[in-house]
């Protein structure tokens, strides 16, 4: 493997950083839309987080996120971290598929639906990661947890407001 250039890994490590950031920022954008009015309305499970959770919870994880793709880009060749880091960015626009279904569009059965693809697609990249880099692979581990949390709490909300 070459000398690493650490101007261009520093750099790298921004871009990946200001990607998942802003995916982030485009998702808190379209919940800022109901989360105070319709949200705020919808009968939620005993367990579900305060709103004020929510914020620096989803930004740990996309720092955490941002390093684990930064880590597989520097890890192997073009060509051994082109599919995972394809992955990646697909599960990145689940993710804010998510956020436009649940809160945009205010389609909470529907959200089930996405955020089951957004479970699979995280563990899918979350394993092709691990191909390529063990670290990088368990950085990703807190997001699929806190997915899975969100999947029941989609769930439980879709369950509770079926009559509404």
């Amino acid at each position: 493997m070459p000398p690493r250039n650490l101007l261009v890994d520093g750099l790298t490590l921004l871009l990946f950083l200001a990607l998942c950031l802003g995916i982030g920022a485009l998702g808190a954008q379209v919940t800022a839309t109901s989360v105070g009015t319709w949200y705020a309305d919808l009968t939620k499970p005993p367990f579900n987080p305060p709103n004020a959770v929510f914020g620096p919870v989803w930004t740990a994880l996309y720092v955490l996120m941002a390093v684990a793709a930064w880590r597989v880009w520097r890890a192997a060749s073009r060509d051994a971290t082109r599919g995972p880091l394809t992955l990646f960015a697909l599960q990145l626009a689940v993710n804010l598929g998510w956020s436009v279904v649940f809160f945009g569009l205010q389609k909470i059965g529907a959200a089930v639906a996405t955020i089951v693809v957004l479970d699979v697609a995280v563990a899918v990249t979350t394993l092709a990661f691990r191909m390529v880099d063990r670290i990088a692979a368990l950085l990703m581990v807190p997001y699929l947890a806190w997915i899975a949390f969100a999947t029941v709490l989609n769930i439980s909300i879709w369950w509770l407001n079926l009559a509404s």
